[in-house]
């Protein structure tokens, strides 16, 4: 087996078996092991969320940097990354959870290949399978009788088989994929920024060649748009060709996703409505401006140290 087998695929491999164990459905095993993969990820999606509303927030602060460091690159880079670092922001934050989910995503893809494959190869299961899990009794006459596998999702749905193939169309695994592709539109309008501006990218474009300092906030809500609307195409025409499987996977993982944001969101806006209802204390606010004026000063006297080394 290789590194990526040992690391990704057999644990994934290991944990379907377990719960195919106690469920003998592989369509429920999939469910299953993808509401517990959300909830492992829980405490990064809340950092990744809370980190997303943060950049919102900072959105007229970077606008103010962009105005005021308009012909100096270096000095608006230097001050943006103070300003990150000063709201506890990293730039690659907003990625971790894709780069959990991905190899996730094709040690799934390689489960499947092994169930098919084990038809033939009669030996990949028990290759694959930890000693312990093995011994469970469903594993057992599993490994033992790779064909009596129940691919089926709730006896109806054949998770091994394509949405589209051979010119054949499984329309339950259609709806999966249309599902999936529904959700992660809502999952992306969730979370991203709203704007007012209805400039198209073409239009900044546009600006930009008439020498006008494009406005980031603009930009980023642009791509957003865009994404929002190319992304469900997209994973649509994709999910179509895998198996059922990962089908399935993506349609649950989407909608455990959409309710992670939801409760996240909610209860930051039960905890905003306590502290609304709570009497300010001025020294407190007092000492947090004068740590932000602190803070401001000491990103200019950076930036003129930096200025006069050249």
């Amino acid at each position: 087996m290789s590194f990526f087998d040992v690391l990704i695929v057999q644990p994934i491999f290991n944990i379907l078996m377990a719960i195919y164990g106690l469920i003998p459905d592989f369509g429920v095993s999939i469910i299953l092991f993808t509401i517990i993969i959300r909830l492992l990820l829980w405490p990064m999606v809340k950092k990744q969320l809370h980190q997303t509303k943060a950049m919102r927030k900072m959105q007229p602060q970077l606008a103010k940097i962009n105005a005021k460091y308009k012909n100096d690159r270096q000095a608006r880079a230097l001050a943006m990354m103070e300003l990150y670092k000063e709201h506890n922001i990293s730039m690659f934050g907003s990625i971790g959870v894709l780069l959990i989910q991905l190899p996730v995503l094709i040690g799934i893809y390689r489960v499947v290949q092994i169930f098919v494959s084990s038809r033939v190869h009669t030996g990949d299961l028990a290759k694959y399978a930890y000693d312990f899990i093995e011994q469970l009794p469903v594993v057992s006459n599993l490994v033992a009788h790779p064909d009596q596998l129940n691919q089926n999702f709730l006896g109806m749905v054949d998770l091994t088989q394509h949405a589209v193939s051979n010119s054949s169309v499984t329309w339950s695994l259609l709806i999966l994929a249309v599902l999936a592709a529904v959700m992660q539109f809502l999952t992306t309008k969730q979370i991203s920024p709203a704007s007012d501006s209805k400039k198209r990218l073409r239009d900044i474009m546009q600006e930009a060649a008439e020498g006008k300092e494009a406005d980031q906030s603009e930009i980023n809500a642009i791509v957003m748009r865009k994404m929002m609307k190319f992304m469900p195409i997209f994973m649509f025409f994709v999910i179509i060709n895998l198996p059922g499987a990962l089908a399935l996977y993506l349609t649950v993982s989407n909608v455990a996703a959409y309710a992670q944001n939801a409760i996240i969101l909610k209860g930051d806006s039960d905890e905003m409505e306590t502290i609304s209802k709570t009497p300010s204390k001025s020294k407190k606010n007092s000492k947090k401006s004068q740590a932000s004026r602190r803070a401001a000063t000491a990103t200019e006297a950076k930036i003129t140290r930096i200025k006069a080394k050249e």
